[in-house]
């Protein structure tokens, strides 16, 4: 919508293909249906950073539209917008729709012809060019310049099928390997599926293999029915699923980051002294959410009717080690049904980052999550989206 919006505004005519029967399916869920728009980071080699290995790619498009100009861009056009904690940028309506109102505004303004319901079927190429695209209705339809902003393969129910992928290879493009990326993960242990619903924060969440440590995030997670969600867990999503390709991976769960093992072993002495002629059960309530005590108790292994002045020093701190790392064996990664965003895409050497212009493909740009490049949660893919989206639509209007 954004590159179509843009192409128009350069004085071209437009024609936004979309195969739902309505815009912006994928875009009213982000946010939880609040729409992070992007991030209040400012300085385009700072944001560059979160993107990976590769984020430097987006440094011409940030300076073209980064995040200063998207805020403006939104406010301009009559959406206010606030920032959140963690710097995340939200419309103050906490409602996606509006951010979805002011791109239809935008395309109707540069009298962008939109036909929903049509999906594309084939690409055709001839000579190094983009000659037509072919509609499934058996139509064909032509054009001077192409822009591809298909999205991934991720929430496939908001139309996010793949399709581009198909024509890209088509059209020789190289396609890195497809994962589904900020996604829940499965966990093998049945302790956390005691604590389905209960969301933690301020926690620490560190990946290990071989016991190696490998990755870690500090934050929020949410426990489901299948496992672990939130925010954390979605961030270590993608390390977690390219370990798991070579052999277990385990988590470990620190519930009090804040304190060293010390600190939180008087902590817990603490309470002990507090409640010393409780029963041991009936102990943890100021140390932790009522859902976690059943499941602590149980894997601290101390007799949940054993009197808290009879506690053990070993076992006490036993657990304040188990409060510092409780154990969990992941089982595998939900799918690209349930994944936010897709890793892999387009070859980033395939394409002029300062034009989003494919390098094998004269008339054709890319633009979104359809290139090999995404980044965490907290507004970074949206940004990634308006930047290349609006790059895109500025240089194929040329």
């Amino acid at each position: 919508m954004i590159a179509a919006g843009r192409a128009a505004e350069s004085g071209v005519k437009v024609l936004l293909l979309e195969k739902n029967r309505s815009l912006g399916r994928k875009l009213l869920i982000t946010g939880k249906g609040r729409s992070n728009l992007t991030r209040a980071e400012f300085d385009p080699k700072e944001l560059v950073k979160k993107y990976g290995r590769e984020g430097d790619f987006l440094l011409s498009p940030f300076s073209v539209f980064g995040v200063e100009k998207t805020v403006e861009f939104f406010n301009k056009r009559g959406l206010s917008t606030k920032i959140e904690r963690g710097k995340r940028i939200f419309p103050r309506s906490d409602s996606s729709r509006d951010v979805l109102s002011v791109l239809i505004k935008y395309l109707k303004e540069g009298k962008v012809a939109i036909r929903t319901g049509s999906e594309i079927k084939d690409v055709v190429e001839d000579g190094g060019k983009m000659a037509r695209v072919v509609l499934k209705d058996g139509r064909e339809l032509t054009a001077r310049n192409y822009i591809i902003a298909t999205g991934g393969k991720s929430f496939p129910g908001t139309g996010s099928t793949g399709d581009g992928y198909l024509w890209l290879e088509k059209l020789g493009h190289k396609i890195e390997k497809l994962r589904p990326a900020l996604v829940p993960l499965r966990i093998k242990e049945n302790w956390v599926k005691s604590c389905h619903g209960l969301s933690l924060k301020n926690v620490k969440l560190t990946v290990f293999q071989d016991n190696k440590k490998k990755d870690s995030r500090f934050g929020e997670m949410l426990f489901t029915h299948f496992g672990v969600s939130g925010p954390i867990v979605l961030d270590l999503s993608f390390k977690t699923g390219e370990l798991l390709e070579k052999g277990e991976v385990s988590l470990a769960l620190d519930l009090k980051p804040a304190l060293d093992f010390e600190t939180l072993h008087k902590r817990v002495r603490s309470d002990f002294l507090k409640y010393g002629n409780k029963l041991y059960k009936n102990s943890l309530d100021d140390l932790l959410p009522q859902k976690m005590v059943p499941v602590v108790i149980e894997l601290s292994g101390i007799n949940p009717l054993k009197k808290v002045n009879e506690i053990t020093k070993e076992e006490r701190m036993g657990l304040a080690k188990l409060l510092k790392g409780m154990k969990m064996q992941v089982s595998g990664l939900l799918g690209f049904d349930m994944a936010i965003i897709t890793s892999g895409g387009v070859s980033l050497k395939e394409i002029d980052a300062k034009t989003m212009r494919s390098k094998l493909v004269e008339n054709l740009f890319l633009a979104g999550e359809i290139i090999n490049l995404y980044g965490p949660t907290g507004g970074y893919n949206l940004q990634l989206c308006w930047s290349t989206g609006y790059l895109a639509g500025k240089s194929s209007a040329v």
